[in-house]
Parts: structure tokens; sequence; C-alpha cells
């Protein structure tokens, strides 16, 4: 990781040479960013990462060779300590929470300004916990989510939901529904995977979004 007062150190992978070009001058025009190195697929980001050790790596999900549901454990192997940010056309919540789930730390759409990528950089290089990661999508992308989750949730993931959004912890909810509190977990991680969120608020966000759980139940502090 880049020592303080040093640039970060950054790989760019794409497989157009215009794009890969574009976002370096984006990055470095600023100053306190370097790119060290770019790469065309997955398979040479994996390596140039092995090779050089950068602080992020901006990755796009659709080049030649294997993608980046591969690549990206890939590069958390061979460089552990680089912060992955996924840079792509894809407005997609589900895949944007499969490929975080995976070890990227950002997911941003390429419609995204120069502002909010030099934001996303610095801020996984930042806050590296386990839970904090960076979701760009558009509106569209979330009402897409939205307007399919109600079909998908069961009875029972809806009675969870209702109660997460209430801000009763685990233990709390299994009391209430008489269930075991791992139950509730597994509850939990179907509801997110099947909203496409990233955290308990952020699940409790699109349900009321898509008014799975009634404004009145909504709490900020979920």
């Amino acid at each position: 990781m880049a020592s303080p007062g040093k640039p970060l150190r950054l790989l760019i992978a794409d497989d157009h040479t215009l794009f890969r070009e574009g976002v370096t001058e984006i990055l470095t025009a600023g100053g306190g960013m370097e790119v060290v190195g770019e790469a065309r697929n997955g398979q040479e980001a994996r390596d140039k990462a092995a090779e050089l050790l950068p602080d992020v790596v901006v990755l796009d999900v659709e080049m030649p060779g294997q993608g980046a549901r591969t690549t990206i454990p890939q590069l958390c192997r061979v460089s552990p300590r680089s912060r992955i940010v996924v840079l792509t056309m894809h407005d997609d919540v589900v895949l944007a929470r499969e490929l975080l789930g995976l070890g990227a730390g950002a997911y941003l759409v390429k419609g995204s300004t120069r502002h909010e990528l030099v934001a996303a950089i610095h801020s996984v290089v930042v806050d590296r916990g386990p839970g904090h990661v960076i979701l760009s999508v558009s509106q569209q992308g979330l009402d897409r989510v939205e307007q399919s989750s109600g079909n998908l949730l069961s009875v029972r993931e809806r009675e969870v939901l209702a109660l997460t959004a209430q801000a009763l912890s685990n233990s709390q909810i299994a009391r209430r529904l008489s269930i075991a509190e791992g139950t509730v977990k597994r509850h939990l991680r179907n509801i997110y995977g099947k909203l496409g969120a990233v955290s308990r608020l952020d699940a409790v966000n699109k349900a009321v979004s898509a008014s799975l759980v009634p404004p009145s139940q909504h709490n900020d502090e979920a």
C-alpha cells in the first residue's frame, strides 16, 4: 500500500486501448496517482498484479478470455493488498453484488463521473474494512431489482425483512418469529441475493422502495 505522501499505484485492465488511455489521463491529471501497468485481459491483469503489486486494480468486467468472476479471486490471491475497482457498462445490481462478494471493493458503471471514479479509488484504499464496499448504479438498475423482488421473496423472508427494518437484531428477530438465529441469518443471505443488496441497510432501503416494507417501519438505524 502506498506510503503517506507517495502516489497510489494503479493497474488499469480493459481491452480497449483508447479507454485505458482515457482513464489513465483522468486519474493522473490531479496528481496523487500513477498508472504503473496496463492489461488487455484477465490473465494479463492477474500476471501484472502479481508482478507489480499495485494499490488498486481498475478492472473491466468483459474482456477476452477469462471473466471477472475468475479474475477477481485470482487478483485477491496474487496481490492480497491490492484493492479492486470494477468499472463496467453493466448497470446490473445483482452482478455488482456478486463481484463485490468475490472481493471487489467498488462497482461503478462507466457512466460515472470523473469525480466518482477518483473518490471510489481513494475510498477503497482508505476504508479497507470487510463490510466497506462502494456501489454505483443507475436508478433504472435499482428499479429492475425492485420490480422483480416482490415475487422473489417468500412470506417468511418478508417477515424477517420487516423486522430488520425495525432495527431488530438477529436474535430479537429469531425470538419474535420463534425460529433459530441461524435461520434468520440464512433468510437474510437469501434476501441479500434476491434484492442485490450488500448490507442490512441496503436491503431495507431497496425493500422500502419496492413497497415490500411499509415506510412507517423503515428505520435508518437498521
